[in-house]
């Protein structure tokens, strides 16, 4: 299993980001994907989930309204579209498969939300 993110970086409060997690390694449309971020001092939170279809979501309710998670299984492809953001949302987001009892993690990207 490999998932790698990308699309990080620094934006303004307000601003929008897109990350992008490619994954292989396994048969990626059977699966749900979640994306995890972490905020130094903080443990690391679920922000978004999505089922192996695409076809139902969840969030947090600090980004509900303002984050979208989706995919394309023909891709191996996971993204979150994070719009109007805040400071608090700096953190190292990371992509998340959860296999059975296993959880397997990208390297993660910085958000980083300052004015």
């Amino acid at each position: 299993v490999q998932l790698v993110e990308s699309g990080g970086g620094l934006v303004q409060p307000g601003g929008s980001l897109r990350l992008s997690c490619a994954a292989s390694g396994f048969t990626f449309s059977r699966y749900a994907m979640n994306w995890y971020r972490q905020a130094p001092g903080k443990e690391r939170e679920l922000v978004a989930h999505i089922i192996s279809t695409g076809g139902m979501t969840n969030y947090v309710d600090s980004v509900k309204g303002r984050f979208t998670i989706t995919r394309d299984n023909a891709k191996n492809t996971v993204w979150l579209q994070m719009n109007s953001l805040k400071p608090e949302d700096t953190a190292v987001y990371y992509c998340n498969l959860r296999l059975g009892l296993r959880d397997y993690w990208g390297q993660g990207t910085q958000v980083t939300v300052s004015s």
